[in-house]
């Protein structure tokens, strides 16, 4: 399909694809494929308004009845799932089955949450009191502010929302300005949704808005939004963070990852590699779960380079919509520039480069590069710099200790794993003195989390938990009342007084 009957095929009309202030370029080529309208500064105060508004009669509305509108929202994925993921690749530059696995995420977490909407259990408490009570009852919050990155320009919204939508809290999604089409498109799927679910959705459940910095300010600063969700660069989170927690609001933070392979002696080499290869240069290495260090043991590093420096040169890169493709474009120029300058800086830290030269030929006129090895000396200050670009830095090990403290001693702490059939390794490695990170596999890479699990947690800022398990905590309040059913009321010892 070309770009127009993409478009089209997701719903976008002409009149939200022109004249706009916003120019939209898809990484596959570098070309201009639509100007979209941008939400005014001034506009957010009413925005926020009516999610306030929104939340005064979803609150009510009861979990499992919000559930169906996310179940609703599911049915609607799966019939656009083919013309949604299409739409990615346009504009995040994901290989196809990339782009459909994202939106195959976003199915996962509304069937996830659609359990959910009956399952916001709390707790009944012994009380220390003779005749009483205690309980906890979770609540909704408040308006949730989503602003999202464009390495995954829709799955981490539908985290997200279909959370807060199950918990009571409405939606005011901010994406990413390079990836706004399919935020559109995901908010027209929405739409739909609500239009078939009633009218128990209130207006204003879900929004959207579209611009820069003063936007997403307007969100991160208003004491009408209580839940900031925020997935982006370490950078970022230092800015959010402490803006939302200065207001007393409740931030959760997906950030950067510069995440870790430990290869052991006893590791399958054979699986290590093709984890290695799928983690280190799928999405052209811009997932925030990408394998970026690989902290090898020196008796098995020279024949692990090897085996990657083979594998590696067997990779087509290309247009991401050709059969046989597995590395995309890098989303810009500026990402290209980025990379570059990486290995400039490691090879004067003593870095040997394989690979990571730009590609020019036989892709069309986006940012193309060849995934690069870096052998290091030390883990340098560049190392330990997150590049969204297919970098992957590998250093040496002789004892576990020594490769914990590698993996751990970065300020980023998303995702990390360990290649071993040593069973006292892999406790050590998932124990209180092993990775620091959010995510820690055994025999499978850093990336590919999947619905069920929460999702990472960033140690550097202390963010919070996305998806699965009981990261819906993360979009209530939790409420303790004790209950007096007996006919006295306790009071401190001795203290008497007349009625």
């Amino acid at each position: 399909m070309t770009h127009q009957d993409i478009l089209k095929a997701c719903g976008l009309t002409s009149a939200e694809l022109s004249d706009g202030t916003l120019a939209v370029r898809s990484p596959i080529d570098g070309a201009e494929i639509a100007r979209v309208h941008e939400t005014s500064a001034d506009d957010m105060q009413s925005v926020i308004a009516r999610s306030v508004a929104a939340f005064k009669a979803w609150r009510d509305v009861p979990a499992p009845r919000r559930g169906e509108l996310v179940r609703l929202l599911g049915e609607e994925l799966r019939a656009a799932k083919t013309e949604l993921g299409a739409l990615v690749t346009l504009e995040a530059g994901k290989i196809t089955s990339e782009g459909l696995g994202e939106v195959q995420e976003m199915i996962d977490i509304c069937d996830f949450a659609v359990g959910l909407s009956r399952q916001l259990y709390g707790l009944t408490i012994a009380s220390e009191r003779p005749g009483h009570k205690m309980t906890e009852t979770w609540h909704p919050m408040g308006p949730c502010g989503v602003i999202s990155a464009f390495n995954f320009p829709v799955a981490v919204w539908s985290w997200n929302a279909a959370l807060a939508l199950v918990c009571g809290d409405p939606v005011i999604w901010k994406p990413s300005e390079k990836t706004p089409l399919t935020a559109i498109a995901t908010h027209k799927i929405m739409m739909r949704a609500i239009e078939r679910f009633g009218a128990d959705a209130p207006e204003g459940l879900c929004q959207l808005v579209i611009g820069g910095a003063a936007v997403g300010e307007a969100l991160v600063s208003s004491r009408d939004v209580p839940i900031i969700s925020a997935t982006g660069s370490t950078r970022m989170g230092h800015i959010v963070g402490p803006k939302v927690m200065a207001r007393f609001g409740r931030p959760i933070l997906e950030l950067g990852g510069n995440n870790a392979m430990i290869v052991a002696p006893s590791a399958d080499l054979d699986m290590a590699v093709r984890a290695i290869v799928f983690s280190a240069v799928g999405t052209a290495g811009q997932r925030c779960t990408s394998l970026r260090r690989l902290i090898v043991h020196r008796s098995i590093k020279d024949d692990l380079v090897a085996r990657l420096a083979k594998a590696y040169s067997s990779l087509k890169i290309g247009d991401p919509r050709e059969a046989g493709v597995l590395i995309g474009p890098l989303v810009d120029k500026g990402a290209l520039d980025a990379m570059q300058k990486a290995l400039s800086n490691a090879k004067v830290e003593g870095g040997k480069v394989h690979g990571g030269e730009v590609v020019t030929s036989g892709v069309p006129a986006g940012a193309y590069a060849a995934p690069a090895l870096v052998e290091m000396p030390t883990q340098s200050a560049t190392v330990k710099t997150e590049t969204f670009a297919p970098i992957l830095y590998v250093l040496t090990y002789d004892e576990l200790d020594e490769a914990i403290a590698l993996q751990n001693d970065v300020p980023q702490g998303l995702s990390s794993c360990i290649f071993t059939l040593n069973i006292r390794e892999a406790e050590t490695f998932l124990s209180a003195s092993g990775s620091d990170c959010g995510i820690a596999n055994v025999n499978i890479g850093p990336s590919g989390a999947e619905i069920g699990g929460a999702f990472g947690g960033e140690k550097e800022t202390g963010g919070g938990r996305e998806s699965g398990s009981d990261a819906w905590k993360g979009y209530m309040r939790r409420q303790t009342s004790t209950i007096n059913y007996s006919s006295k009321l306790p009071l401190a010892q001795g203290v008497k007084f007349d009625i």
